[in-house]
């Protein structure tokens, strides 16, 4: 019997999701290696400072107990969703109470992608900013959405640009995503500045998505922020928190989301369906990260304040234009003029054997720069500087760039 070929096709949200830009730089990374060059990696912002012994301790203990090994409440345990309300009360100065909730997330990166399925509508405009993490546009996509991109220009301190909206777009537009201090650019945003995006919602119905991973990481001296801090913000927000990078958890999927009890409730309707939750020994291990003392905090952040002058200097002695911005993980650079971000970074694979990400991975407005990650030794930020020298790169411009570009790229 004859059988019927049958092609089975992805969805349509999957074909609009944007194109993995970093297949290449994958692949040239790779090439690089097989032929024995020491490959530095600044490209994930995935920490390599190990989790707090303490944090591992409550983990192991937490394993050992048969209570935990069942399934998990969905909206977390009491004894995380404690932890959580003591965190936002002592760094934040943000009380519990009946208009603001709290519930466990397995990882921001998680809870964030599944707003736009519990808020959005079938062609609903959702606000990203660009440049910006990717899974904004992406979590819109796949829920039916429509993301528009919201610049972060440099000359602005890359805030959002909410004027350059037009009117036609913030008719539909049901959502914004937020994320300060910021990935990429490392920008920070005041007090004034959080109230001005409160007023701007509550004038055209918007929900603020704040993805505030990288809180408490920063080199300005600047208290942690939040925008539950502002009066009127909860019935209008849900913020995101992670112990990723504050704590080094990146691989134990863990967080929280905070805000408006009704929004948070209508949330968790529409993440209860699809998993089943945070695994409860892991939630230990959250609730002892949460309730650190302040030094297990700045003992870390010190360490990329290092990392992070080291790299500045050293890269500015190579001419390149660093935008000198207070916070997170990462350093946003210009690349030189003549070239694409993606140009760039994949010369520079070829090069030197250093991987950077090309600014144009987090949007329209990401062109023309590329990011550093502040996770790696400060033995390797010297190694990659001493490269960089070599390269003399910055003497690079225009054509001259891009022919030696498209040449490195044929001999790879």
């Amino acid at each position: 019997m004859d059988k019927k070929s049958v092609l089975i096709s992805a969805s349509g949200r999957v074909s609009r999701l944007p194109p993995y830009l970093f297949a290449e730089l994958d692949r040239k990374k790779a090439a690089v290696a097989r032929k024995g060059v020491d490959i530095i990696d600044f490209g994930i912002g995935d920490p390599d400072l190990p989790t707090p012994d303490f944090v591992v301790s409550a983990a192991s203990e937490a394993l050992r107990d048969p209570a935990f090994h069942r399934y998990p409440r969905n909206e977390g345990s009491p004894f995380f969703l404690d932890a959580a309300s003591a965190w936002m009360s002592r760094e934040f100065g943000v009380e519990p109470g009946e208009d603001v909730s709290h519930a466990a997330v397995i990882g921001t990166k998680e809870g964030i992608a599944h707003v736009p399925v519990a808020f959005c509508n079938p062609g609903d405009v959702v606000l990203v900013p660009s440049p910006g993490y990717p899974v904004y546009r992406a979590a819109a996509i796949l829920a039916d959405a429509v993301p528009v991109e919201v610049p972060l220009r440099r000359e602005n301190g890359f805030l959002p640009d909410l004027d350059s909206l037009e009117p036609s777009i913030l008719k539909s537009a049901r959502m914004i995503y937020l994320n300060y201090p910021n990935n990429p650019t490392g920008a920070v945003m005041s007090g004034e500045d959080m109230r001005r995006i409160v007023e701007f919602a509550r004038r055209e119905d918007l929900l603020i998505v704040s993805d505030n991973s990288y809180s408490h990481i920063r080199f300005d001296g600047g208290k942690p922020a939040s925008f539950l801090q502002i009066e009127g913000a909860a019935p209008l927000c849900l913020e995101f928190h992670s112990l990723s990078k504050t704590f080094s958890m990146t691989g134990w999927r863990i967080g929280f989301v905070t805000g408006g009890t009704r929004l948070v409730k209508a949330f968790m309707s529409a993440k209860e369906n699809i998993d089943s939750g945070v695994f409860t020994a892991i939630q230990k291990a959250g609730a002892a990260a949460l309730a650190s003392p302040p030094e297990a905090i700045a003992d870390r952040v010190a360490v990329y304040a290092r990392r992070r002058a080291l790299l500045i200097e050293g890269l500015r002695k190579l001419s390149w234009d660093v935008c000198d911005c207070p916070a997170s993980l990462y350093l946003w650079a210009a690349v030189p003029k003549g070239w694409t971000s993606i140009d760039f970074a994949s010369w520079l694979i070829t090069a030197s054997g250093i991987v950077v990400t090309p600014g144009s991975g987090f949007g329209t407005w990401g062109e023309g720069y590329v990011r550093f990650s502040l996770t790696l030794p400060e033995e390797r930020i010297h190694k990659a500087l001493g490269r960089l020298e070599q390269l003399e790169f910055h003497s690079l411009r225009g054509r001259t760039a891009m022919r030696r570009s498209r040449k490195c790229q044929e001999e790879s």
